[in-house]
């Protein structure tokens, strides 16, 4: 069996939800009631028997690090392989690399130790639920320099205007890589080599003066190089902005939705926390809503979502919002159309609402 690496690029994403990253990088932002975003990413590794896993982290990563600990979490607290979370730690004098190409150039050990035959290359930003054994599988049949995924999505949101673009041959070859906003073959930020093919690139990348790997080393190469596409079929969302965020975490109160990315023979994993179950009071009154274990519930809750350790006061209104860690919402407060930070707290009979295509987000610890 063919063995394969990982590793989870931080370093181009932008810190594009607001207030959510305004003490985290993007990759650390929570998601769906209970995880991270970089939690799917890591799962998905972890879930094709991925053994080896390099975090490039270079900014805002202090939340990352207490999230992913040792990664006990993904089974990778391990003597063999294992996490590691490598921020920047630029101490060569001679190396002349640029931008995210000083990750791969000062972690080159990481990739050279490895036992690995392919690495994997992905951002955080892309939620699925990948087996990326298949695409090695795919990759290798190709014959390709690279793989790169990509999904094919019927409806264009505002998101898919930051995101590269692919063009197809009848062969799933790779013509173009472009950022036409109509196209609909969306790239999902992951690629697949062989471990020589990705120390060549990166080698070469570097003594041409490239500050970014895929941008300069396979993009800026094509069409002098072999690249194939793999197309992934299930359940996508791209969260890239804050509107992005909300319409896809309330697309998971969709049971199709919450299912397809949820799936129990391939289950997305996080740091554990142990909590009571939620208790639903007399005067509680909750549908359509995901709640996450802890939440003490006395009031009206629909199509939200409630993280762990929420507290609703009574006769306190949540409607449509996105509602984190440990808040506390006193009696007879509304919100509606709101996103809220870890450990707010809404004051008694405050009203926030927001518009459901631009929720109204609260930062963390804030008092309102």
């Amino acid at each position: 069996m063919d063995r394969i690496a990982g590793i989870i690029n931080l370093d181009h994403e932008q810190d594009l939800l607001e207030e959510l990253t305004y003490f985290r990088c993007g990759a650390a932002v929570p998601f769906a009631g209970r995880y991270r975003l970089i939690d799917f990413t890591i799962s998905n590794m972890t879930n094709s028997r991925i053994e080896s896993i390099a975090v490039f982290a270079r900014r805002k990563y202090r939340s990352l690090m207490d999230h992913l600990e040792q990664g006990k979490a993904w089974d990778l607290d391990r003597k063999r392989g294992g996490l590691f979370i490598l921020p920047p730690d630029w101490n060569d004098p001679t190396d002349i690399s640029r931008g995210d190409l000083q990750h791969f150039h000062n972690n080159i050990d990481f990739i050279n130790r490895t036992y690995a035959d392919y690495v994997v290359v992905s951002g955080s930003q892309n939620i699925c639920n990948i087996d990326y054994r298949e695409v090695v599988e795919s990759h290798k049949q190709s014959g390709a320099d690279v793989t790169v995924v990509y999904k094919k999505v019927k409806e264009l949101y505002p998101e898919y205007n930051l995101s590269h673009k692919l063009t197809l041959d009848d062969s799933n070859r790779v013509m173009a890589i472009h950022n036409d906003q109509q196209g609909t073959n969306v790239y999902m930020d992951m690629y697949i080599l062989s471990k020589d093919y990705l120390h060549y690139l990166v080698e070469n990348c570097i003594a041409h003066g490239c500050s970014h790997l895929f941008l300069d080393g396979i993009k800026g190469r094509l069409p002098d190089i072999n690249i194939h596409a793999y197309e992934y079929k299930g359940n996508h969302s791209l969260v890239n902005s804050v509107e992005s965020y909300f319409r896809n975490s309330k697309e998971l109160l969709n049971e199709q939705n919450h299912d397809e990315l949820f799936k129990e023979e391939s289950p997305i994993y996080t740091k554990v926390k142990n909590e009571p179950p939620s208790k639903y009071m007399a005067s509680s009154n909750v549908n359509n809503t995901l709640v996450a274990n802890g939440c003490i519930i006395n009031g009206e809750v629909e199509d939200s979502i409630l993280f762990r350790g929420v507290r609703v006061g009574k006769g306190a209104v949540i409607k449509n919002s996105i509602i984190m860690q440990r808040c506390d919402i006193e009696e007879n407060a509304v919100l509606e159309n709101v996103i809220l930070d870890k450990d707010c707290s809404i004051s008694p009979g405050r009203t926030l609402i927001g518009a459901p295509e631009k929720p109204f987000v609260v930062a963390k610890r804030k008092k309102m």
